[in-house]
């Protein structure tokens, strides 16, 4: 079964989705007041030296500077102003920066400089730079700051590799460099040749305009999302790509005759009236998606958990109690979570490290099988991850290639009433806490004789319902009356505690 396409255009929101054999695999979602920048190309201002993080502050006109790292510089841009730092390494001359130079040796406040987005802004943090530009085509990747030639890991077959892998060293010039990628198998030496020229055109477009503007200026932009996702995610396998705006659906359909002709075929404009994601079920995969429990088919979970610094993992047999041992019960409920795990990885794109708590096992060839599960799960992946394996404490760890936000930061936000922790205080612990601050506020004030405690309208049932023992015990102890309040617009765990006097 092939791959499915279908684009969704609204009015300040556009959202793609991959339809594959397991389901929903990935969710793409673009809004109009807040574009995605990842792969921008700006010219930029450095604003900031900052010599014990080996990085620079850089200005490109989005409001937060970005993050640029001395790993991150390309000597091209350094060629002219410190050429006496910069070597030359190799038989194709590649220049480089020598490991180790300090980055105020290679940058300057005020200096201008081309950059690109790698990732996108994260939180509190601005975007992460680079001025290794890559320039992205329909077949190829333009690398203009390197001169390597890489190939798709999806192109398996060696023979395909060697031959792809030769045509463009035949036919591309000196100093640059490209990726190969993965729908350029079995294309010919004509079409790689076109997409290549297509691509330096656009890098000499970027470099012209970056003389005549000063910075900080965007300098090139990807396309929008519905023709991104043609360029980027139509293969040879999509059996449809389903769009449902009509303007779009033109402008897919001219691109593609442009450069994918055989997907020209496969566009089609979606005109029920039933919403497209509601058609095929999206908008539910999409809500389900948010969840932090993923039930397995065999009635175990796992239990997904994103914070700021990892994502943890775990899995639990829940209501699969099997057939035959508690150790190939738990082996099948591992082996299921494999698959779901780098499903659901894709899906709420996540990235940056992930714990995974398997369920224990004592067998080493499960947990061989367990792993390579996992690690064929994740090979459909367009963001690359490493498998470290089981640790002494039987936990594995990952990475996920992170780009920008996944899909729960990106669809919410932190709740306002538990602040993200994910849960509040009962009343009755609300309760002991007014109790003490009402010995509190009477040994402040001992000359009054009136305590007024305003709260939660649950708070105060609570402690005139169940805590009026405790209520008239402190009153005869401080000798004062107390006043319970409710205020309707409170936090549950909100209070306030007043010493008066009547």
């Amino acid at each position: 079964m092939g791959s499915k396409i279908l684009v969704n255009v609204d009015f300040r929101e556009t959202r793609v989705a991959i339809l594959e054999d397991i389901g929903l695999a990935e969710v793409y979602i673009e809004r109009k007041r807040e574009k995605n920048i990842a792969g921008n190309v700006y010219k930029g201002r450095v604003v900031k030296i900052l010599p014990g993080m080996d990085a620079a502050f850089v200005d490109i006109g989005v409001g937060k500077a970005g993050f640029l790292y001395v790993g991150e510089i390309s000597p091209l841009e350094l060629m002219e102003e410190f050429s006496d730092i910069v070597e030359e390494a190799g038989e194709h001359q590649f220049l480089r920066v020598p490991k180790g130079t300090p980055i105020e040796d290679l940058l300057q406040e005020g200096q201008e400089i081309i950059v690109q987005v790698a990732k996108e802004p994260l939180g509190s943090k601005g975007p992460r730079l680079t001025t290794h530009i890559t320039l992205p085509g329909r077949y190829l990747i333009l690398m203009p700051t390197m001169t390597h030639i890489g190939v798709s890991r999806r192109i398996t077959d060696s023979g395909e590799r060697k031959r792809l892998k030769e045509i463009i060293e035949r036919i591309k010039p000196p100093g640059y460099g490209f990726i190969v990628r993965t729908v350029s198998e079995g294309k010919t030496e004509e079409e790689l040749k076109a997409d290549m020229d297509y691509l330096l055109k656009l890098w000499r477009s970027i470099r012209e305009k970056a003389d005549k503007v000063s910075a900080p200026c965007l300098l090139y932009s990807d396309p929008e999302l519905p023709l991104r996702a043609l360029r980027d995610f139509f293969t040879p396998d999509t059996e449809l790509f389903l769009i449902d705006d009509e303007a779009e659906y033109k402008r897919c359909l001219e691109f593609a005759r442009d450069y994918i002709p055989r997907a020209v075929k496969r566009i089609e404009l979606y005109k029920e009236e039933i919403p497209l994601f509601s058609k095929y079920g999206i908008e539910d995969e999409i809500n389900k998606a948010l969840d932090k429990k993923v039930w397995l088919k065999s009635g175990g979970y796992i239990v997904i958990e994103e914070t700021e610094a990892l994502t943890a993992i775990d899995v639990n047999t829940g209501k699969f109690v099997g057939k035959d041992t508690f150790e190939e019960t738990v082996f099948k409920t591992n082996l299921e979570a494999a698959r779901e795990i780098a499903h659901q990885l894709r899906l709420r794109n996540i990235g940056g490290i992930i714990i995974i708590d398997f369920i224990d096992m004592d067998d080493e060839t499960h947990k061989e099988e367990v792993l390579r599960v996992l690690k064929s799960s994740l090979q459909k992946d367009r963001y690359p991850s490493t498998v470290q394996g089981f640790t002494e404490l039987g936990l594995v760890i990952m990475t996920r290639k992170r780009v920008k936000e996944s899909l729960l930061k990106t669809l919410c936000e932190t709740c306002h009433y538990c602040n993200g922790r994910g849960y509040i205080k009962p009343p009755i612990t609300i309760c002991y806490n007014i109790f003490r601050e009402i010995r509190k506020v009477k040994a402040l004030h001992p000359e009054r004789n009136l305590v007024l405690v305003e709260a939660h309208p649950e708070v105060a049932k609570t402690m005139i319902e169940e805590e009026n023992e405790v209520l008239e015990e402190l009153e005869r102890e401080l000798k004062v009356k107390i006043r319970v309040s409710e205020v309707l617009n409170f936090h549950q765990e909100q209070y306030r505690v007043r010493a008066l006097s009547c």
